[in-house]
């Protein structure tokens, strides 16, 4: 190691003009107080921390997601995302209605043009007054399968949409955190999927349905399969989603198709998110996400072609 003559003072190799006898403990070059950055011994500079950086590997979480996830982004995006559009609702609507004052005894709101567009609905049909609609030929059944997707993202009402947000707000944290941003985001669409599928498969064809319910239940059945493979108590989770079973069953206008749709699907992806083995761990989790995906597609399409024209549907519904 080259020293320099006893009586020249060092100057930081970044701005000359600042004397310094601190050096680099990786490069040996002297370093300027805003050129150290401290490391487990003396103080490095700039160019070895980023160089330091590039070499060491990632930290990932025990299902193989960043650690950035523990930020909560993707939690907090899908709440704005669905508060802005129960805003465009409104809007939409032009009236209190769709605020609050409709089914609940007044706490859900009512429907508006966006979910008219947008809702889960298999036979599409428009409202002429309170008491007739008029069959325009849309729906799922008149191939706006977006409406599995859209429907995800639509209330009924700011307290519908206070008690969703609230939800994935306490359930969405801990799991980002735990598997990570992007494998989050696909537990929660592919369990909102799942829930829309169930609904489309098994409710009346003439129920318009919303709201983020079959997401956040997938996020419930989630939370189990990833705190039982982490080895931790599932007795604070547990009751709270018997106590939203129960009222799932027991208040007339929920979607208990959405619900249970959302909750298996949810536990079956979370399922193979953390329980694939560290090997090919990316893989197998991109695979579970998939064939979940494909499953709930060749149901809906296997559904569709079984269902009979919007002609012979209305021959046979009562007047």
């Amino acid at each position: 190691m080259t020293q320099p003559p006893a009586n020249v003072v060092p100057h930081c190799y970044r701005h000359p003009d600042r004397e310094t006898y601190v050096r680099c403990t990786r490069c040996d070059r002297p370093i300027c107080p805003n050129c150290m950055n401290e490391a487990s011994v003396g103080f490095q500079c700039p160019e070895c921390v980023r160089e330091g950086a590039r070499t060491q590997r990632p930290i990932r979480t025990a299902f193989g997601g960043g650690r950035e996830g523990v930020t909560g982004t993707v939690t907090i995006t899908l709440i704005v995302i669905n508060v802005l559009v129960f805003i465009a609702s409104v809007i939409s609507s032009g009236s209190a209605e769709s605020v609050a004052g409709g089914g609940l005894g007044g706490l859900l709101g009512g429907s508006t043009p966006l979910h008219e567009w947008g809702a889960l609905i298999t036979y599409g049909y428009e409202r002429v007054d309170a008491e007739h609609i008029s069959f325009d030929g849309g729906g799922i059944a008149g191939g706006e399968y977006y409406r599995l997707v859209t429907s995800m993202f639509l209330h009924y009402g700011v307290f519908h949409l206070l008690m969703n947000m609230w939800a994935l707000w306490v359930l969405g944290r801990p799991l980002e955190a735990a598997l990570g941003r992007s494998r989050f985001l696909g537990l929660y669409m592919v369990a909102g999927l799942g829930g829309s599928v169930a609904t489309y498969l098994l409710a009346s064809p003439e129920s318009l349905t919303a709201g983020a319910s079959g997401a956040i239940y997938g996020l419930f059945g989630a939370l189990i399969v990833v705190l039982r493979k982490m080895r931790r108590s599932i007795a604070g989770v547990v009751p709270v989603l018997v106590i939203n079973l129960v009222l799932t069953f027991s208040v007339p206008g929920i979607s208990i198709t959405g619900h249970l749709g959302g909750l298996v699907t949810g536990a079956v992806v979370a399922a193979g998110l953390a329980y694939a083995p560290q090997k090919h761990r990316t893989l197998i989790q991109v695979a579970t996400l998939v064939a979940v995906v494909v499953v709930l597609v060749i149901a809906t399409m296997v559904h569709t072609a079984g269902l009979p024209s919007l002609d012979e549907y209305l021959s046979t519904r009562p007047d």
